[in-house]
């Protein structure tokens, strides 16, 4: 028998204000959850249009942007450009130095852009490596059906069931599953031993664990998982009217300082004052950014 992984906290993630207008559940990156490595952030974003992520800068993360529902468009100084859609994602690595925009499609009917982003740390002998983007389209990731069709998973990455995703989207290893449970549906899913690993619950409600051991998942809740253990098991009652849906997200822990000023996140606060000051005056990474202005950037400025 695999042993299961106990969870060690859940909690639910408050909605509040982000950016230019934007509303934002956060979890990881909260008093309620910090140093989770390799994870420094998770933000489950709602974006209306007009609001939006005009150009700032980053260094010594990595950036996973999962699109739920409309769209939202990137720039970055490099000359990347691109568009995600409901179910695309997009990988940034920000290394040295990247400076970019992320602002969300208008909608014709006035709804929201919704999504996750989670910020992923980077291992220090890479944090000076150069800033790259990677798109994931919907139709790229594969998916597998469990337990005669009540369980639905995509694999952007990592592997669910023989089923191996993309390879090498980011440089820190991170799986990331998204898992659909119709009610009477279960799954056992392993995790690679040690990783770190968490559950972020999107829609409906899920029951986590085994039998005489089981805890009841709501809407906007993250379940953080112990290290210790080879699987996760999560399943809906029977009994419920609608599905769960929760994307499950394990990583390597890194044994590194974290020390973060908002968009720079590195191993010491010399790093950060170094930061700060290598984009003031447009060095060591950050040269680009002099001068820079994104075109969609440019709709927020009234």
């Amino acid at each position: 028998m695999s042993v299961s992984r106990t969870i060690r906290k859940v909690f639910e993630a408050i909605e509040q204000a982000e950016g230019a207008g934007a509303r934002v559940r956060r979890s990881i990156g909260t008093p309620n959850l910090r140093n989770f490595s390799p994870f420094l952030m998770l933000d489950h974003f709602s974006i209306k249009p007009g609001a939006g992520f005009p150009d700032h800068p980053h260094r010594g993360q990595e950036t996973i942007t999962y699109l739920l529902s409309g769209g939202v468009d990137h720039e970055d100084f490099a000359g990347n450009k691109g568009t995600i859609e409901a179910g695309d994602l997009q990988f940034m690595t920000a290394g040295k130095g990247i400076m970019h925009a992320e602002m969300p499609r208008q909608n014709p009917d006035g709804s929201a852009n919704v999504g996750l982003q989670l910020w992923v740390d980077l291992p220090a002998h890479l944090k000076k490596c150069e800033p790259r983007y990677r798109d994931l389209k919907a139709k790229e990731i594969p998916s597998v059906d469990v337990d005669d069709g009540k369980v639905h998973v995509k694999v952007i990455s990592g592997q669910s069931h023989g089923v191996d995703s993309v390879k090498d989207l980011a440089y820190t290893p991170v799986w990331i599953l998204d898992v659909e449970i119709k009610p009477g549906g279960k799954i056992t899913q392993p995790l690679p031993k040690g990783w770190n690993a968490f559950a972020y619950t999107l829609e409906g409600q899920t029951v986590f664990g085994k039998t005489g051991n089981q805890t009841v998942v709501e809407q906007y809740h993250n379940v953080v998982f112990e290290p210790q253990g080879e699987v996760v098991y999560a399943e809906v009652d029977a009994g419920t009217e609608k599905s769960s849906r929760f994307v499950l997200v394990a990583g390597t822990p890194l044994d590194q300082e974290v020390v973060q000023y908002g968009p720079f996140v590195l191993n010491s606060k010399e790093e950060v004052y170094q930061a700060i000051m290598d984009f003031q005056t447009h060095s060591n990474g950050f040269e680009r950014a002099e001068g820079w202005e994104s075109e969609i950037g440019k709709s927020m400025v009234h």
